[in-house]
């Protein structure tokens, strides 16, 4: 555990500010992607009529576990948060808040978090959301971050548990599909998270964290984006085949995305150095997932079925006409 730092704590100028600093402990814009795709499993899992109170809730303790486990890893990493210019004005490095005060707030999230779900959705996708903590605590951040490689792969599955959380919410159980939604966002992360990491492979030489760039280079760490970037894209057709719970507008979509998501990726690797190809290919693995989310929901409502159900029997009707 890294040496509690002492700087003094700098006055707040009124209550607004107290609560922007503890708002920023949450890293509140890794907690909305990490929404949007609970949400998704939620409207796949209801075949596109999710009860409202329901989504609500599911969200609200989902962002609250999220924002918990983000405020430990703030505090689990303070000191190096304290020399890495992309963080330095963190709350906790800048001495905005106690790191006593930091691990009470985070306690309160998670409480309140678990008893949302537990009370208003079920025991299952609240222990779901608690087991997304630990993990991210206590296996990314404790064990991996600072002393592997692989940091970010396997911590990459406490990414992926916000998908479970959601479709044990609906369902009350985990099915294939929930299972295959875990792997695609668990296959996501290292191309996004990597593509980050080479943007900023100085910073974390200098807190000698072994981020992939860091350890291997740019050229290896392009390499292995590319085909983490394969294989993601064929599994993430297997919600339309062979698991049948999207449809072909999903599948569209998904792979509309994926060939942009393997261009971007094939332009990283022919030049590795190229930052500004390592920024886009980060942006676009963000927009990547926030799309295919809305295509497996727009996929999953009813009128979609609908609509497509129509055009796929008209153009049996148009084929058959043709073969007269």
């Amino acid at each position: 555990m890294p040496e509690i730092l002492t700087a003094p704590l700098p006055h707040h100028r009124n209550f607004f500010q107290i609560l922007r600093s503890y708002y920023q402990l949450t890293k509140p814009r890794i907690i909305l992607l990490l929404l949007i795709t609970t949400a998704a499993s939620m409207w796949v899992a209801a075949h596109g009529e999710v009860d409202p109170l329901r989504l609500l809730v599911t969200l609200l303790g989902g962002a609250l576990a999220a924002a918990a486990a983000n405020t430990i890893n703030c505090f689990y990493d303070r000191d190096i948060d304290a020399i890495m210019e992309r963080t330095a004005h963190r709350p906790l490095p800048s001495g905005r808040i106690q790191p006593r005060d930091a691990l009470l707030f985070a306690g309160l999230l998670a409480a309140i978090s678990f008893s949302l779900l537990s009370l208003f959705a079920n025991l299952l996708s609240a222990l779901l959301a608690m087991s997304g903590i630990v993990f991210y605590v206590a296996i990314y951040t404790h064990l991996l971050k600072r002393h592997h490689v692989q940091n970010i792969v396997i911590g990459g599955a406490a990414g992926a548990i916000p998908p479970l959380v959601g479709w044990a919410a609906v369902t009350g159980e985990l099915s294939w599909a929930a299972w295959l939604f875990f792997v695609i966002i668990f296959l996501w992360t290292p191309p996004h998270f990597w593509a980050l990491a080479l943007m900023i492979r100085e910073e974390y030489a200098k807190v000698e964290v072994p981020m992939l760039p860091v350890v291997v280079g740019e050229t290896e760490t392009s390499r292995q984006i590319f085909l983490y970037t394969l294989i993601l894209i064929p599994i993430s057709l297997g919600l339309a085949y062979p698991l049948q719970v999207s449809g072909t507008v999903y599948a569209a979509i998904a792979l509309i995305l994926g060939g942009l998501f393997i261009k971007k990726a094939w332009a990283l690797l022919q030049a590795p150095a190229d930052l500004q190809l390592a920024r886009s290919l980060f942006k676009y693995s963000i927009f990547y997932l926030m799309l295919l989310c809305a295509g497996m929901t727009i996929d999953s409502l009813p009128i979609t079925h609908h609509v497509t159900t129509l055009l796929a029997s008209q153009l049996e009707h148009l084929v058959s006409l043709a073969q007269l």
